[in-house]
């Protein structure tokens, strides 16, 4: 037994020893989050059990747990999560005798405290009832889970005949300590799922075994023996430990018999790397005290599937990158859509086998932007559709067989879909509230599935009316509940994708049956009235009365959470031939440019000169020559707040700024060459203080400045009273017309 790390835990806020299990159950449940190279874990079973009794006289025989004999009362082994689990007196902490005795009153509080950390040690399981054969969670595939009763009661009989050098490591000190305090363990049985790529690794097992009384979560690797049947490996095993010395908190790694310890660099990691990033990382979550309000990601699909198809589809569709036509970022794009294709194919081939269908499903993509998922998903199989209210370039890339569309999507009678079976959001900004409903209204068969990002209402903004929920997280429940009031079990999962917005809402199930489509919909429209004027409604005030007309008896809102009573209130209103709620209105076909640039030229100059002279005390501009002025007497002016520059400027210019992104801020930051924006101050750029170019800069960047070289006329040359700062052949801009260059580069993309 080897220690290959330890670190010391400062806990000002007194979470541990329970924060040390909440950190214990990432690395179990999620250690991807760690290790990089690993795509999850699958949790099979999980029961409780205790060591076996080791006599003095020599190992016994036979024998595994015996609950009956061993375990406290109602303790036993249980499967399924968190059932039947029995712990002894004493909370999760250091080992007995690690901290001076205590007294009564102090055993009393130590007690209630192991009552709560107990807790904070059931660590929830990802999938299913895992443990329980036949069900989700239980196997995949040509992966079955083993059974977890039968491994355990195999390693106890190895442990009780003679294993005391492992028998030790479980009880952190000699083999006959354990004699003196009989108590539960939690033993989960896992697999371990790596990232597939062109080196692969299979997905191992192991086997977790904490220890709450001792503060301890041990790892023992199975493999296949001779016969085929799975065992604990005797190599790899490590623990993880928490231990308390003089008031301070410490976590170490130990490793049992680290001569034998085989790294792969994927599921079994360096020891190195075991004792310093892994225990770098619990030792920080043991003193978080943020709770996440999000699904553990990929809850709702099988890992192993999605990790194969996902390679599959980077693979296939990698060299999209590399002709990407649109001025977005193509690595996030590219990977989002194929990761979230690998999501859609897997959830719908698990839907079709729970259907007992064979047909793949049919889709359309509400608000496509670029296409590329529906591209993929065609490509895969899915007969399927993209409309947009603006076309891209990158459609034109994809061929006949992608079927993608340039119209603007209403919500009203006539944008229905009958004949689809999935309606899809990604991203869809004002379409997202709009999805469930136009799902539901389509065909009581039609199911939904929406990535939301841009908080939007029925119409306008979505406006939050709980402040102790994040605006993401009360926008994800609005939707939550606009899908249940539509009649749908919704789902809620947390994709792998490169961006902050991540969680998907799925419905793929109705609350009731087909014979009460009609009520259902006489709910679905007294809900959506109900939030009419909702996004201009102050939090904490009361919404504008809904003009005449409209039904009562709506929903409290998205923090409500409860169905509209079908019954209440006077009948609504039935959908009239135009709007399902008048004031929504689509995106614009043409997307405008609000970074400043497109507005007039002579606005920008005067702003630019205006500012300047405030921040040269008011010294006006000299139009003499340059050749007179001296650069040794060049004034450089003072340093002024944006809130000071905005206070001199008059109505009308800041009303035509407050219209573009970012405002003032943007436009004297378009003026680079003029102007140094830093932590919400500006003030003159002296191109004195510019670093000098570097003679091997790359390629790149030194052919882009020299196509720029001269071919805009220097600011200062033609505006400052001093002229420019630097020499005619040091300055990057021209001194008058005689030294212009005509542009090469070429003109900007408009963005997507």
């Amino acid at each position: 037994m080897a220690e290959v790390g330890r670190v010391a835990v400062r806990d000002p806020d007194s979470l541990l020893p329970g924060g040390f299990w909440a950190a214990v159950a990432v690395w179990v449940e999620r250690p991807q989050v760690a290790n990089k190279r690993l795509c999850g874990v699958r949790l099979e079973a999980r029961r409780s059990a205790c060591l076996p009794r080791v006599e003095h006289s020599g190992p016994r025989p036979s024998s595994g747990p015996e609950p009956e004999e061993r375990a406290p009362a109602g303790c036993g082994p249980k499967e399924g999560p968190g059932h039947g689990q029995c712990f002894p007196e004493g909370g999760p902490g250091p080992r007995p005798g690690a901290v001076p005795e205590q007294g009564p009153q102090e055993n009393q509080g130590r007690r209630q405290q192991g009552e709560d950390q107990r807790e904070a040690a059931k660590a929830p399981l990802l999938s299913g009832a895992p443990g329980q054969p036949g069900k989700a969670g239980a196997g995949e595939g040509d992966f079955p889970a083993p059974d977890l009763d039968s491994l355990w009661d195999d390693f106890s009989r190895s442990l009780a005949s003679g294993n005391r050098e492992m028998l030790a490591f479980f009880t952190r000190s000699g083999a006959e300590s354990q004699l003196e305090a009989q108590h539960e363990l939690d033993v989960i049985l896992r697999t371990v799922i790596p990232k597939m790529n062109t080196h692969f690794c299979a997905p191992r097992r192991e086997i977790v075994v904490q220890d709450v009384l001792n503060g301890t979560v041990i790892f023992l690797p199975l493999e296949e023996n001779s016969e085929g049947n799975l065992k604990v490996k005797t190599s790899n095993v490590y623990q993880i430990q928490l231990s308390q010395s003089e008031g301070e908190w410490f976590i170490s790694v130990l490793i049992f018999c680290p001569e034998r310890w085989h790294s792969d660099g994927i599921v079994y990691p360096k020891p190195t790397w075991l004792g310093e990033e892994l225990l770098a990382r619990l030792a920080r979550w043991c003193v978080e005290s943020r709770q996440s309000g999000f699904k553990s990601t990929l809850s709702l699909i099988s890992i192993m599937k999605y990790s194969r198809v996902h390679q599959a589809l980077k693979e296939k569709y990698k060299d999209m990158a590399k002709v990407w036509p649109e001025v977005t970022d193509p690595e996030k794009f590219v990977h989002e859509d194929v990761a979230l294709a690998a999501y859609l194919l897997i959830l719908w081939e698990e839907e079709r086998a729970e259907r007992g269908e064979t047909a793949r499903q049919c889709f359309v993509d509400l608000g496509c932007g670029n296409g590329l998922l529906v591209h993929i998903l065609s490509r895969e199989g899915h007969p399927g559709r993209g409309i947009d209210v603006r076309r891209r370039k990158v459609w034109d890339m994809y061929g006949p067989e992608t079927h993608l569309e340039e119209s603007a999507i209403t919500p009203n009678d006539k944008t229905l879909f009958p004949d689809v079976d999935w309606l899809i959001g990604n991203h869809s900004d004002e379409l997202t509230p709009w999805i469930p409903v136009i799902a539901a209204r389509s065909s009581y068969n039609c199911r939904f599935f929406v990535l939301p990002c841009c908080f939007f209402d029925f119409v306008g903004k979505y406006q939050r009316r709980q402040s102790k929920k994040t605006q993401y997280r009360g926008y994800l429940d609005f939707i939550t509940e606009v899908g249940s009031t539509c009649g749908f079990h919704v789902e809620e999962d947390c994709l792998r994708i490169p961006s902050t917005k991540r969680v998907c809402l799925i419905g793929k199930s109705r609350t009731y049956p087909p014979a009460g489509e009609d009520s259902v919909d006489e709910r679905r429209t007294r809900y959506i009235n109900s939030r009419r004027g909702s996004p201009v409604s102050p939090p904490g005030q009361v919404p504008a009365p809904r003009p005449p007309g409209a039904a009562a008896g709506g929903a409290d809102g998205p923090e409500g959470h409860g169905a509209l009573d079908a019954g209440a209130g006077h009948a609504p209103e039935s959908p009239a031939e135009g709007l399902w709620l008048p004031g929504f209105r689509p995106r614009e076909k043409a997307k405008r440019v609000r970074n400043c640039a497109a507005l007039p030229r002579d606005f920008i100059g005067r702003v630019v000169l205006q500012v300047a002279n405030l921040l040269l005390g008011g010294k006006q501009s000299n139009v003499t020559s340059s050749q007179s002025r001296s650069a040794t007497a060049w004034s450089r002016g003072g340093s002024l707040s944006l809130a000071e520059v905005a206070g001199e400027l008059d109505r009308e210019t800041l009303q035509k700024l407050k219209r573009e992104c970012g405002g003032l801020q943007t436009l004297l930051r378009n003026s680079s060459q003029v102007f140094q924006v830093v932590n919400g101050r500006v003030r003159i750029r002296d191109w004195r203080e510019e670093r000098p170019r570097k003679e091997k800069e790359p390629e790149a960047k030194r052919r882009q400045f020299s196509e720029t070289f001269k071919t805009r006329i220097c600011w200062f040359f033609a505006h400052h009273p001093d002229g420019c700062v630097l020499p005619s052949d040091r300055c990057p801009f021209a001194h008058g017309p005689g030294e212009l260059r005509p542009a090469t580069t070429k003109k900007n993309k408009q963005p997507l």
